[in-house]
């Protein structure tokens, strides 16, 4: 019988999701503590938290879901570890930027990629993201939602969505219109402020996407690793008390499956 599908928590915006006979890696950063990392600009950023384990610690993935190509999404130590062959799938414009690596494909939005396994099917979809506000959107790299969905015998047993490091906009609420309804959200917050203006969701922010989206279960990642993040999940925890779960660093947690 096959296992549940599990996520496991290694920091900010870095887990790795066990879904039947695949195994994907999010946003891989596994620099310590103290590290620098380069956010564009002239801009950088310091971690303030070890990754819960290594590259090396972790079961050989199939893929990387990349959202976006910033420095906490995927550091030195990240890009020195991965194989340069292993698949990468992210948005077009990283694509362009990631010539060491050998298989990386730029999904444009709604656009998917799948693989298919012993009966099995994982299939990622491109969701629409927006890192920052107004102008300063175009300064910051384009970041993608994901809707990663695990399929068995051709029957739906997980739709998850990660939101990447996107603001809260009202158009998100296409997600659900498009996709249906959603098992578990990996949401992405931290109030993350370059310039002074906020380019990832605080706690009301975020709470106001999980109002919007309503999954079985939400579950807050990417929110104190770095310097740039000024919103403790504390924010959304007093926002957001019901269908909520904080994963610990080294985590692993039981994503729900449908029931046939």
């Amino acid at each position: 019988m096959t296992p549940n599908p599990t996520v496991t928590f290694v920091g900010n915006a870095t887990t790795l999701l066990r879904l039947g006979a695949f195994t994907l890696l999010t946003d891989p950063a596994f620099g310590r503590a103290g590290s620098r990392v380069y956010l564009g600009k002239g801009m950088w950023t310091r971690r303030l938290t070890d990754p819960a384990m290594g590259y090396a610690d972790l079961p050989a993935p199939d893929a990387i879901l990349l959202s976006h190509l910033h420095g906490d999404h995927f550091d030195r130590a990240a890009r020195r570890a991965v194989p340069r062959d292993l698949p990468i799938l992210t948005t077009p414009q990283a694509e362009r930027r990631l010539r060491r690596f050998s298989d990386v494909r730029g999904l444009p939005v709604w656009d998917a990629h799948e693989w298919r396994r012993a009966g099995e099917t994982l299939r990622v979809t491109a969701l629409p993201g927006r890192h920052g506000p107004g102008l300063l959107d175009r300064l910051l790299p384009d970041v993608m939602g994901s809707l990663v969905e695990w399929e068995r015998d051709g029957q739906p047993m997980l739709r998850l969505y990660i939101t990447g490091d996107t603001l809260y906009r009202p158009f998100l609420g296409e997600i659900k219109q498009r996709c249906g309804e959603i098992d578990a959200m990996l949401i992405h917050l931290g109030g993350t402020r370059v310039l002074g203006m906020l380019v990832t969701m605080d706690g009301r922010q975020g709470a106001a996407l999980t109002d919007l989206i309503r999954p079985r279960i939400a579950l807050p990642i990417h929110y104190d690793d770095y310097r740039v993040m000024k919103s403790p999940l504390s924010d959304y925890l007093v926002r957001q008390r019901e269908g909520v779960h904080p994963l610990l660093r080294g985590e692993t947690y039981e994503l729900p499956v449908r029931v046939r």
